[in-house]
């Protein structure tokens, strides 16, 4: 019988870093019986405190609860704590809900080991910083068995209320959640780099986040209109022709030339946009882009 249909909210949690433990903190405010487990034991003292019950071996925390989840430093630490002596035995009959950031390949090989030993799978990738879990827009990507996935989301629910179920591929969670980092540090790259700019002329720099900050919502509807552009593959001009791209990161390089900012990033984003143009990209949408990826991919 599974804790949920006899009423009783548990959940092990493996892993004690700063998420994790946020993790396990949350599930005590929402009144779960909460096993911890951590390589190094002290870090679980300040949530036994708080009720947690600390298990002496990763195999009796997995023994503990129906529900386990797992959020450790990353993958090959994961891979680690599942072949410690007991554990692949003690999953049997239990659902591992991977929150552990990782690779596609990752993912797949840890939802072949989970089902190798009995166990249902669900991976997440957690789009938050430990102090942003438990809200209502907390973003979590998930993927897994529409079962699986269905019996974990009231374990998921309490940690994040924006989740995005993203179907039964386990490597569905990891593919995104790197698809979105490509966003997330390419943004930040563009806004140091940015804020150097803004640096060297004089200005307030943290005026400078500010009107950022105020655009972003105008930039990510934009994003979204050229995410639809790539998925329809009409690349007319619809928003933002290419060639307008072409010469803003051909003036971003020659600024940070004469201003001697470093020309790292500003010269690999003119040399991408310089090559699409050269390759006939320059009258369509600026989402056309992916065409020249895509290129690049085949010949790697």
């Amino acid at each position: 019988m599974s804790s949920k249909s006899c009423g009783i909210k548990e959940v092990s949690v493996l892993g004690l870093g700063a998420m994790g433990a946020a993790i396990a903190q949350i599930y005590l405010d929402q009144g779960y019986k909460v096993t911890v487990w951590n390589r190094s034991a002290d870090k679980a003292g300040a949530l036994v405190a708080k009720g947690a019950v600390l298990a002496r071996s990763a195999s009796e925390a997995v023994r503990a609860a129906r529900v386990v989840v797992m959020c450790v430093y990353d993958y090959r630490a994961a891979e680690a704590i599942l072949a410690m002596d007991g554990v692949a035995a003690a999953m049997d009959g239990r659902l591992l809900v991977q929150l552990t950031t990782g690779s596609p390949q990752d993912a797949r090989d840890a939802h072949a080991w989970a089902h190798k030993h009995g166990a249902a799978y669900v991976e997440g990738a957690i789009q938050a910083a430990p102090d942003q879990m438990g809200r209502p827009d907390t973003p979590l990507l998930v993927s897994g068995a529409r079962p699986a996935y269905d019996e974990a989301r009231p374990w998921l629910e309490a940690l994040a209320g924006g989740i995005v179920y993203l179907g039964e591929a386990a490597s569905a969670a990891a593919a995104m959640d790197l698809a979105t980092l490509s966003t997330i540090y390419g943004t930040m790259l563009g806004f140091i780099h940015g804020a150097r700019i803004a640096e060297h002329e004089g200005f307030d720099v943290a005026e400078y986040g500010r009107i950022v900050a105020g655009i972003m919502p105008t930039f990510a509807g934009f994003l979204q209109h050229e995410g639809s552009v790539i998925q329809s593959g009409d690349f007319a001009i619809s928003q933002s022709p290419m060639r307008i791209s072409v010469e803003a990161t051909k003036r971003i390089l020659e600024t940070a030339q004469t201003s001697g900012i470093d020309t790292e990033f500003p010269a690999f984003a003119a040399g991408i946009f310089r090559r699409a143009d050269e390759a006939g990209l320059g009258g369509e949408e600026l989402a056309a882009l992916i065409k020249l990826l895509r290129v690049k991919g085949v010949q790697a």
